[in-house]
C-alpha cells in the first residue's frame, strides 16, 4: 500500500543510485575503502528507508484524515468556506456550491477582492466575504469577538443567510486563515413571514367586530340601568379593551416581522421623555399599590435620536411588567446614566417583584412566552410586550437584557445610542435568532 506513494518511489530512485555508486567503488577503489563506502551507504540507506516509511505513513494518515474531513464537510447542509488572510479560497463544500450557485473549481485558489463583486457570478459570495457590500446586515455578536455571527439579507433573488466566521490559529496563536459556515435561512424566514401574514389577517378580521362591541358597551354605559346590569356592562367593556390590546399587539408583531412597523426618528431629550412616561405610569402604579421613582440623573439633558411613539411604547411595556408583577407596597426605580467610554445612555428599570426563574431568562424576550410564576399572578397577558420592546430598542441601535433573583425582583436594562449613525438603516425582526 505504501510503495505506491511518492515517498516510496523516491526511495527506489535512491536505491538505484546507491547500486551505481557501489559498482563504481568496486571498480576504482581499494578493498578497504570499498568496505568503508559500503558500510556508510548501508547506514545512510537504512536511515533514509526508516524515515521514508515514517513520512509515508504520516502522509498516508494525513490524506486519510483529509478524505474523512472532506466527506464530513460535503455531507453538511450548511456551506463551509475556508480561506487565508488574502481571501484565497482553500475549501468549498457541496452545500456552498448550492447556496452560491457556483462550482468548486471556479472558486478554489481564487483570491476574492472588492472588484470581484461586480461579476454577477460571484456577487453573492463576495457580499458574504465583504458584508459591507450586502443590502442588509445584522450583527449577532460583538465586533472583534470570534466567532462572528451575522445575518445577511439579499434581494433579487431573495436570500436570507446566517454566517458564522471563526479563525484558523496555529499552536503559537498566529492567524492562518478563516472558516465561514453559511446557513441558508430563506425558507425559515419565509415561513415566519407567512405566519405573520396570517396573524395580521386574523387580527384585521377581529378589528371590525371588536370595534362594534366596544361601541355598543360605550353606549350602554351611558344608559340608566340597574346596578347589576351596569356592572356586567363595565366588565364587558374592560374585557373588550383587553382584547383590543391583544389585537393591537398581534398587529404590531406582524408589522415588525414584515419590516413595516414604521419609524419616524427625531431628536428628543431622554430625561424629559421618561419623566412624561412616568407621569402616566404613576396612576397605574397607584392602582397596584406600587411606588415608582426616578433616580435623578447627573445631566438634565441627554439627547438621542428616536421615534417617540415607538420608544414610548417599549418603555411603557417594561414599566407595566415591573408594576403588574410586583408586590403590594413594592417599588419600581428607574435610573439613567451615560456610558463614560461609549456613545450610549444606559436605562434600568428595577422592581421589587416576584422575580424570574433562571431557566426562564433565555426566553424572556421571545414571542408568547410567559413563565409559570407570572401566569399565577396575571392570566390575561399575551407574552408579546417584551418581544415588541426588544425589537423597538434594537431598531434604535440599542441592546436590552434582564437580571433577576426569585422573590427579590427583576432589573430590565437597555441602552440607546447618542450617535445616530449607530441606528440600523433598515427594519428587521429581532428575537427569533
Amino acid at each position: 500500500m505504501y510503495a505506491r506513494l511518492p515517498e516510496m518511489r523516491l526511495f527506489w530512485v535512491f536505491f538505484v543510485l546507491v547500486i551505481g555508486i557501489l559498482v563504481i567503488d568496486f571498480i576504482f577503489l581499494p578493498q578497504l575503502w570499498q568496505l568503508i563506502s559500503l558500510i556508510a551507504l548501508i547506514g545512510v540507506g537504512t536511515l533514509i528507508f526508516i524515515n521514508s516509511i515514517r513520512i509515508t505513513k504520516a502522509n498516508f494518515e494525513l490524506r486519510l484524515e483529509h478524505n474523512r474531513l472532506e466527506i464530513v464537510l460535503n455531507s453538511l447542509r450548511d456551506g463551509v468556506i475556508a480561506y487565508d488572510e488574502d481571501f484565497r479560497v482553500l475549501m468549498f463544500n457541496n452545500a456552498a456550491e448550492q447556496i452560491f450557485e457556483v462550482k468548486r473549481a471556479e472558486v478554489l485558489n481564487r483570491i476574492f477582492t472588492l472588484d470581484l463583486a461586480k461579476d454577477p457570478r460571484f456577487r453573492l459570495i463576495s457580499q458574504v466575504f465583504f458584508p459591507s457590500l450586502a443590502p442588509v446586515v445584522v450583527r449577532r455578536s460583538n465586533p472583534g469577538v470570534f466567532p462572528q455571527v451575522m445575518d445577511i439579507s439579499f434581494e433579487n433573488p431573495n436570500r436570507e443567510l446566517r454566517t458564522v466566521t471563526s479563525r484558523i490559529i496555529d499552536t503559537k496563536g498566529v492567524v492562518l486563515g478563516f472558516v465561514k459556515v453559511i446557513g441558508d435561512r430563506t425558507r425559515e424566514v419565509e415561513l415566519i413571514r407567512s405566519k405573520s401574514e396570517f396573524i395580521a389577517i386574523a387580527s384585521h378580521q377581529l378589528r371590525a367586530p371588536l370595534t362594534a362591541i366596544t361601541w355598543a358597551f360605550e353606549n350602554l354605559q351611558k344608559e340608566k340601568l340597574p346596578a347589576g346590569i351596569q356592572q356586567i356592562i363595565t366588565n364587558g367593556s374592560i374585557s373588550a379593551a383587553n382584547l383590543g390590546k391583544i389585537v393591537d399587539d398581534l398587529l404590531n408583531v406582524s408589522k415588525i416581522e414584515e419590516g413595516r412597523f414604521g419609524y419616524t426618528f427625531q431628536q428628543i431629550n431622554l430625561v424629559d421623555f421618561i419623566n412624561k412616561i412616568l407621569a402616566t405610569a404613576i396612576e397605574v402604579a397607584k392602582a397596584y399599590k406600587v411606588n415608582i421613582y426616578l433616580t435623578p440623573p447627573k445631566e438634565k439633558e441627554m439627547v438621542i435620536t428616536a421615534d417617540p411613539e415607538k420608544l414610548g411604547g417599549a418603555i411603557t411595556n417594561i414599566l407595566d411588567n415591573a408594576i403588574k408583577y410586583n408586590i403590594p407596597n413594592g417599588q419600581v426605580v428607574i435610573s439613567l446614566q451615560r456610558y463614560p467610554d461609549r456613545p450610549y445612555i444606559a436605562v434600568s428599570v428595577k422592581d421589587s417583584g416576584i422575580g424570574i426563574p433562571a431557566e426562564d431568562m433565555d426566553n424572556l424576550f421571545t414571542k408568547f412566552y410567559r413563565s409559570e410564576a407570572v401566569q399565577k399572578i396575571d392570566t390575561s397577558g399575551t407574552g408579546l410586550g417584551l418581544y415588541i420592546a426588544k425589537n423597538i430598542i434594537m431598531r434604535h441601535g440599542g441592546q436590552i437584557w434582564a437580571e433577576s433573583v426569585i422573590s427579590r425582583g427583576t432589573t430590565v436594562n437597555f441602552m440607546l445610542p447618542t450617535d445616530p449613525n449607530l441606528i440600523p438603516p433598515k427594519e428587521i425582526a429581532y428575537g427569533e435568532e
